[in-house]
């Protein structure tokens, strides 16, 4: 149903829209105000334009068919009298309507044919209605009256013409009309000419009002069709972003079914869980030697810099070498080959990546002057792959062949590729190794039976003779400090020569997707209006009614749609109210000429039937105007409008006081002996032809009702017309003549009272097609914002959000001025993310002994089951995130097995210097970082009372300056680092299960918070020697 703010806001939309302003052309500027209107941009002007005379070109039948009915009516009665004579040139001009009519049935017609058989059309039937003028029977006169009464009228609203071409060809019809009248009348019919211009005259204004409420409606159908486009486009590139962020992250068979869950409601007794298990899986593990070095020389922006270029070189060489990245841990990078596409060649892609790495990092090495290098681990098995946890979803392995690969890296050498004895049975000799020993440097390899080697090179012959691909590609220079951006140094062994513009993170959302996407195609503005123009001329109102309504009726066969559109207020009702008064009025002009003072108290009762009518149309139209000064008007409008009863009342009451001022200017008439003269019943049936126009016009009316009214108009006429012969014993031989002329008329405006309520009925679908699909947008638009969310922390999703809202970078064109906001831009455009901070807390806790809880006994499904258990962890320690007090302050950033990390300090929004100034309420978020420490050991609690286990947390804290970013070249990853965080992860490391372990310098903040301590002593942390550190036991109550 629609709304008031509704109404509202479509006014307000078209507008502000259209943008309508005054005609330039100084030929326009001879017309009224309303018929000046253009389109701010000329282009869209046209396409309104086209698609309006697209919709006219159907109703050119109607104004043809007209004609037919009248010319063949008029054809019988001259045969009927006689008249072959005249006939024959009548007959002639039949035929000639015949064949434009046929003509109009060619597919091969363009627009400017149309135009040609909408003026032959109305040349035809012009002729035959002033033709009649020539004859010199009383009833010719009139009857040359009512053909002009009907085509004034259907020339408004039936032919393709712009309306100053309507109002110019009625007012030289008009003047040619008199003209000629007076020429071919005698002084007895100066009076009717007079009178006949009046009424010619009144349907031209009832035709206007037409042509101005059917314009109305169609400015809102080309508004709806544009935003119903926008939306389709709008959802089209959505889901496209939304398939590339999760592709992004995540691998296909796992997006499918999360993004088919997302938004959906089931409650479960357990979490969903996204996971499958593989065989034969080679995992990579490779770490930054020296990155420690480059955190603390660098800024944020320029750190957040190099780690994308380093590990967007690493996602290129990873697509190329088919390998899943699955997570950056700080400054590690792992991924898997053979899953979840099998490949057999899974270890040597492995191996071939891990060589690439190595020779990547030489760049960084010589362009920073840092003595970093990279240290790569691989190890071949079984992994079970998916995604735990409801935030900050990202694709893992789970197995003990992953904590293998693990200890493969941290065992093995900088510059080298270490490999297991189970890889190596996969490498099929095409790599020289040599033994590593990493079996004697680590228990777990040892007892898992491993063997480690080093590779050395590629063999020179491979067994197959395959191509390498070219590792050369190019990466963007690194400064060696952030106050020298001028190093020239290009590392010219492994790069090109090409140059590349600054990066943007179109590498970030999908810089493998190729093909025009919806807002460069909204932004190509002859594209844009191309599809515009398409659908708007494509749509084919009788096709989409006859499966949404009945053929009879109308009706539509849904019943909710049907109560909606009979609820709706038509948009032009405004206008079309002004038809009734406009009708009384012609009609007491034409009848004031023949005024004399015995019929004057009639004649007083006509004029206030207008004044009443005026009245109402000010009530009906207040609501649209509230600015008046009356808010009582307004509102007692508003509520007339606001019920389908009382609008059908006030548009009973307005026809109603229309038939009752024709019935007493006609009884006013038979007062005098003017009525005793033929042409008198001919002047009542044109009153009547005005009157029946006038009733298609009432709004909030079904078709079949205004049928009844035209019947009505008709019998009034007859039963008038036998009243009259009866009291004066006066019976015109011609009157069956007029009164079935009548008929014809009757019923050529009730097939047009159908097609006007087909066309609103259309417009009714369309627009809820429109509304529909812009609900869809907004759902997709709310879908990929919680997508976003999932992916990303919410302040880091909210930058990108407002990325996304900015306006294009391209200077805008008029072609693009009115471009919703429902195509934003786009993904390909957003600028880095990179932040640093000051003052942050960061935690990491684990579960020790869930590795001793984890087999992959059959019993457990090989180690689904532990995982599901692990998942119900994870998403419980997630929910605490949703509780009001961590909501703000407390940021997960990331899992890695059974360790969960979070972070506080990180979401400045709505946080400013005036409410930091103490060092309490600086701190303060990482006294609520403690706190979520807490409420996670509750909730491990309670999952072990439930589940009958014993699970203790293990957790570290520590504070103190981070730099935080997104990076990755085709997948976006959110990460902290410094040394902040690598303090943070040792303090969990070298922890006690059950407790919470920090720093000294830690604890003197918290204690200000009133949280208790137990001194541990001095803990050996590697890379910062000996460190005080304390056990946190609890907090005070007050």
């Amino acid at each position: 149903m629609t709304t008031k703010s509704e109404n509202d806001g479509k006014r307000s939309s078209i507008k502000s829209t259209f943008g309508l302003k005054p005609n330039d052309r100084r030929s326009s500027r001879l017309l009224p105000k309303f018929m000046q209107k253009a389109f701010i941009d000329q282009a869209f002007g046209q396409l309104y334009n086209t698609y309006t005379n697209k919709h006219k070109q159907n109703n050119v039948f109607y104004f043809i068919w007209a004609n037919i009915l009248i010319s063949i009516h008029t054809i019988v009665c001259c045969v009927y009298n006689n008249s072959i004579m005249v006939a024959i040139p009548y007959s002639c001009a039949f035929g000639a309507l015949v064949i434009l009519l046929l003509l109009c049935y060619s597919r091969k017609l363009k627009d400017d044919h149309w135009n040609y058989i909408a003026s032959a059309a109305w040349v035809l039937s012009y002729i035959e209605a002033i033709g009649w003028l020539f004859l010199s029977a009383l009833i010719s006169h009139f009857r040359s009256v009512i053909w002009l009464n009907l085509t004034t009228f259907l020339t408004f609203i039936c032919l393709p013409f712009r309306l100053r071409t309507c109002v110019f060809l009625q007012l030289i019809s008009l003047c040619i009309f008199i003209v000629v009248g007076f020429l071919v009348s005698g002084d007895n019919l100066i009076l009717e000419v007079m009178q006949s211009s009046i009424l010619i005259f009144g349907s031209g204004i009832l035709g206007l009002v037409a042509n101005l409420g059917s314009d109305k409606q169609q400015r809102q159908s080309f508004l709806d069709t544009r935003k119903s486009l926008e939306a389709r486009l709008a959802i089209e590139e959505q889901s496209r972003q939304q398939e590339r962020l999760l592709l992004s992250v995540l691998p296909q068979h796992v997006a499918v079914r999360m993004r088919n869950d997302l938004g959906s409601a089931k409650d479960s007794q357990f979490k969903k869980i996204y996971m499958s298990r593989h065989e034969n899986v080679s995992i990579l593990y490779a770490d930054i030697v020296g990155f420690t070095a480059i955190s603390s020389t660098y800024p944020a922006s320029e750190l957040v810099r190099i780690l994308n270029e380093l590990f967007g070189r690493f996602d290129k060489l990873a697509q190329r070498y088919h390998q899943l990245r699955l997570k950056i841990l700080g400054d590690c990078y792992y991924c898997i080959s053979g899953a979840p596409d099998e490949r057999s060649d899974h270890a040597v892609l492995s191996v071939r990546m891990g060589l690439s790495m190595v020779k990547s990092i030489k760049f960084v090495r010589e362009s920073t002057g840092s003595p970093v290098d990279m240290r790569v681990g691989i190890h071949t098995g079984a992994v079970l792959a998916g995604v735990l946890g409801q935030r900050q979803w990202q694709f893992d392995v789970y197995s003990r062949d992953v904590e293998l690969a693990n200890k493969m890296e941290s065992t093995g050498l900088p510059g080298r590729v270490h490999v297991s004895n189970k890889t190596l049975k996969f490498l099929n000799d095409k790599f020289k190794v040599e033994p590593a020993f990493g079996e004697e440097k680590e228990e777990i390899l040892r007892s898992a039976g491993l063997k480690t080697y080093f590779i050395v090179k590629e063999s020179d012959k491979n067994s197959d003779g395959e191509k390498r691909p070219n590792d050369c590609f190019h990466l963007l220079p690194i400064p060696r400090s952030s106050g020298d951006s001028s190093s020239d140094e290009n590392g010219s062994d492994i790069i090109t020569s090409s140059k590349t513009s600054p990066l943007t993170t179109a590498a970030l959302w999908g810089a493998h997707y190729s093909g025009k996407s919806s807002f460069n195609l909204i932004s190509d503005g002859k594209e844009y209006k191309r599809l515009l123009l398409e659908q708007l001329t494509t749509r084919d109102a009788n096709r989409y009614l006859s499966e949404k309504s009945s053929w009879l009726t109308l009706k539509f066969k849904s019943p909710q749609q049907e109560i909606e559109y009979n609820h709706q207020k038509e948009i032009s009702t405004s206008i079309i109210t002004l038809a009734c008064p406009g009708t009384v009025m012609t009609l007491l002009v034409a009848e004031t000429m023949k005024v004399s003072l015995q019929r004057l108290a009639l004649d007083v009762a006509g004029v206030g039937i207008f004044f009443i009518l005026i009245a109402v149309t000010v009530l009906v139209n207040a609501e649209n105007y509230p600015q008046a000064r009356s808010e009582k008007l307004v509102g007692f409008s508003s509520w007339l409008n606001k019920k389908l009863i009382r609008r059908q009342i006030i548009s009973s009451l307005s026809i109603s006081l229309v038939l009752v001022c024709k019935i007493l200017l006609a009884v006013d008439s038979v007062q005098d002996e003017y009525t005793l003269m033929a042409e008198h019943f001919a002047c009542n049936v044109v009153s009547s032809v005005l009157a029946m126009v006038c009733t298609i016009l009432l709004p909030s009316f079904r078709h079949f009702v205004k049928g009844f009214l035209l019947l009505t108009v008709i019998l009034i006429e007859v039963i008038q017309y036998f009243y009259e012969t009866q009291l004066k014993s006066f019976r015109s031989p011609l009157s069956w003549m007029m009164y079935s002329l009548l008929l014809v008329v009757g019923s050529i405006l009730f097939s047009l009272a159908r097609q006007f309520e087909k066309t609103a009925r259309a417009l009714f679908l369309w627009q809820a097609e429109a509304a529909s699909e812009r609900e869809q947008a907004a759902d997709l638009r709310r879908r990929n914002q919680a997508l976003l969310c999932n992916l990303l922390p919410p302040h880091v999703a909210t930058h990108f959000l407002k990325e996304q809202r900015k306006s294009p970078t391209p200077t805008k064109t008029p072609d693009t001025t009115i471009i919703s906001p429902e195509i934003r831009r786009p993904m390909e455009t957003w600028d880095l993310y990179s932040q640093s901070y000051s003052e942050v807390g960061v935690l990491f806790a684990s579960m020790p002994n869930f590795s001793d809880f984890y087999s992959e006994e059959s019993i457990n499904n090989q180690g689904l089951e532990c995982l599901r258990f692990l998942n119900e962890v994870i998403s419980d320690f997630d929910a605490l995130l949703d509780m009001v007090e961590y909501q703000r302050d407390i940021t997960k950033i990331k899992t890695i097995g059974s360790s969960y990390m979070a972070a506080s300090g990180l979401d400045l929004t709505g946080v400013t210097k005036v409410n930091l100034d103490t060092k309490e309420l600086r701190w303060s978020h990482l006294a609520t970082l403690v706190d979520f420490g807490f409420e996670m050991q509750k909730a491990l609690k309670s999952i072990n009372e439930q589940s009958f286990n014993n699970f203790m947390l293990r957790i570290g804290i520590n504070h103190g300056p981070v730099t935080a970013g997104v990076i990755g070249a085709s997948k976006p990853h959110y990460d902290i680092w410094g040394n902040t965080v690598n303090v943070a992860s040792r303090m969990e490391s070298t922890g006690k299960a059950g407790f919470i372990q920090v720093t000294e310098e830690t604890t003197q903040i918290l204690q200000r918070f009133g949280f208790i301590f137990e001194q541990r002593g001095l803990v050996k942390i590697k890379g910062k020697g000996q460190l005080m550190t304390y056990y946190l036991i609890g907090k005070n109550s007050s």
